[in-house]
């Protein structure tokens, strides 16, 4: 049975969603502000999701998304009533895994769930040609060098490895990496694949691939 942390500070909500994740068999636990939520946290190495409200008491949920973002790579989904674009990518940036507007249908919220702790259990590491990307560690080698990526690239890297020698459209790109509440323009798409390409591509070999009209892939030379 997965194991949901509530970090909320509004009674009301966090008896729907305990409720509500009972009735799907999550075992809940919760907390009511930004300190309580992170010594849970601290003390349950069993938390599988964390459910963390931006506007908190004693510490913002940015500031616990920060802090647990130090050790562990929890799924974490953030929860806002304000639908600022500013929030989101600051969220995404710090390593949120997804992020929801309030209100929001108990459904929606039950699929975002279920699709990050999909995301928990994928292989500990991809290798494609010269790199190896590792999901635990959150580290990309290349040629036995250490890639500096941030979250965002890391996140990028991530979805087109997943699929490599396959076709990744534009936006299934957009909603993996910066969640399907992203509204901005799409353009952001490209400046990263070139962020990218700069770091972990040869001179004379370009290992993500654009496909004119559809997305991006990621060519592996290795395949038969």
């Amino acid at each position: 049975m997965p194991t949901v942390l509530v970090i909320e500070d509004e009674p009301g909500m966090v008896a729907y969603l305990k409720t509500e994740l009972q009735f799907e068999n999550y075992a809940v636990l919760t907390a009511y502000d930004g300190l309580e939520g992170l010594q849970i946290y601290q003390d349950n190495a069993q938390v599988d999701v964390i459910l963390l409200d931006w506007m908190l008491p004693k510490m913002d949920g940015l500031g616990v998304l920060r802090r647990i973002r130090q050790t562990d790579d929890v799924p974490i989904i953030m929860m806002t009533a304000r639908d600022y674009v500013s929030d989101k990518v600051a969220g995404l940036d710090y390593g949120a895994d997804d992020y929801i507007t309030k209100p929001f249908k108990m459904e929606e919220m039950l699929a975002r769930i279920r699709v990050v702790l999909r995301r928990g259990h994928e292989r500990a590491s991809y290798q494609v040609n010269d790199i190896r990307l590792d999901t635990k560690a959150h580290s990309v080698v290349k040629n036995d060098t250490f890639i500096q990526l941030s979250q965002r690239e890391y996140n990028l890297l991530l979805a087109l490895v997943k699929n490599t020698n396959q076709v990744v459209s534009r936006d299934d790109l957009l909603d993996q990496v910066w969640g399907t509440d992203y509204t901005g323009g799409t353009n952001i798409l490209d400046v990263y694949i070139r962020h990218l390409r700069e770091k972990i591509s040869d001179t004379n070999n370009d290992i993500i691939q654009t496909v004119r009209g559809i997305g991006y892939t990621m060519r592996s030379t290795n395949d038969n």
